[in-house]
């Protein structure tokens, strides 16, 4: 039989995005730690405890007989709406903390979150994937690994992940399955955010644009782009890039998407010239409850923070809560020791070379097996 709640220690855990999700899939948060003062303010009064400060300056908790650990660590080195810089920005290397969590605590399961942009980064000679999924191979544990498109498993957003999952050898665990996809759905912007109340929680917290993004979202209509925009109001950064199309691999800029689209990625930074921030049907951003709406938040989670920046950046650094529990749920039935009669089963790395043919959601998962074979692909 097993337990009436599996535990969890989350690390890098933000404003509570997994541990919201795995709570919801019946699992009970032991540990959780963030450095952000704001993401950390918003996980307290939802959730509950939180160790606030550097990972790096955190003693490892002594718990015992640890079920899962989960990490969505920085994901900003690895993505292309960030700094690039992989492993040469120091948040980079935060995965070595994971590493020393892991050692003490020996959890059954680990997942680790991050951007697609993680695996075309090197380390050294080798790829970082293979990396990390070689060191977890040498402290007992079988890995694979699967980009996730988020909207598959019920999130309404085109939000594309990296998971990363861990099953320790060395005990009796089912062996994991990706999550069967999501069928029958209504994922589309109206349905997501066009019921939500005035009064709702963070519903009237907008960010607040410069005058010329103002300006430039007022011409564009619902389900446009910039592409709609009058040539002589564009900035002539703008006008330069429309006029050479092939060269800048024809962007699509100030993205309004239709009511009956879904969302596309809720970003950190929530640019309205890189990301579709725009409501489809009113002249204005998203609030603050809107794009917690589009990824999976509960009306009751209240966002806290500094400003309404800040609130935004949190939900856009978030795991959505819905994707979380999906996985979960999935763990869950390792932990018990049981595998899925329809188990979609990895193929393995060998048979799959990242350096000809990219990674995509569509793929079967992909099952480490020997740091001999991913470095070829490096």
């Amino acid at each position: 039989m097993g337990k009436n709640k599996y535990t969890v220690l989350s690390m890098f855990s933000g404003c509570g995005g997994m541990d919201k999700g795995f709570i919801d899939a019946g699992y009970e948060v032991l540990w959780a730690n963030d450095l952000n003062k704001d993401a950390c303010d918003t996980y307290r009064k939802n959730i509950g405890h939180i160790e606030e400060g550097d990972v790096c300056d955190v003693a490892v908790p002594l718990i015992n007989d640890l079920d899962v650990l989960t990490a969505g660590f920085p994901c900003q080195p690895f993505s292309n709406a960030g700094s690039r810089k992989g492993t040469d920005d120091d948040r980079g290397n935060l995965y070595h903390q994971c590493l020393r969590f892991i050692r003490t605590l020996n959890p059954k399961v680990i997942l680790f979150e991050n951007v697609r942009g993680f695996l075309s980064f090197k380390n050294g000679d080798e790829l970082l994937i293979e990396t990390v999924c070689r060191e977890l191979s040498e402290l007992g544990y079988e890995v694979q690994f699967k980009l996730v498109k988020t909207s598959d498993y019920g999130v309404p957003q085109h939000r594309i992940r990296l998971i990363i999952v861990g099953t320790l050898q060395n005990v009796r665990l089912g062996h994991f399955s990706f999550p069967q996809l999501v069928k029958d759905v209504d994922l589309t912007l109206g349905a997501t955010i066009l019921d939500i109340p005035a009064d709702a929680p963070n519903q009237s917290e907008l960010m607040q644009l410069n005058p010329q993004a103002v300006l430039l979202g007022t011409f564009v209509p619902e389900g446009g782009s910039w592409k709609n925009i009058p040539t002589e109001h564009l900035p002539d950064r703008l006008k330069l890039i429309r006029d050479n199309m092939e060269k800048y691999r024809w962007p699509n800029f100030y993205r309004r998407f239709h009511r009956n689209e879904v969302a596309g990625t809720i970003t950190a930074a929530f640019k309205p010239e890189n990301a579709g921030v725009w409501h489809p049907v009113e002249s204005r951003v998203f609030s603050v409850r809107e794009i917690a709406r589009i990824q999976t938040f509960p009306d009751d989670f209240i966002f806290y923070g500094a400003n309404v920046k800040s609130r935004y950046a949190m939900i856009g650094n978030a795991v959505p809560p819905r994707l979380a529990q999906v996985l979960g749920e999935e763990i869950k039935v390792v932990l018990q020791g049981k595998t899925r009669k329809n188990r979609i089963v990895p193929v393995n790395s060998s048979s799959f070379d990242i350096a000809k043919k990219p990674v995509r959601p569509s793929d079967l998962p992909i099952f480490y097996d020997g740091p001999a074979v991913l470095a070829t692909l490096a």
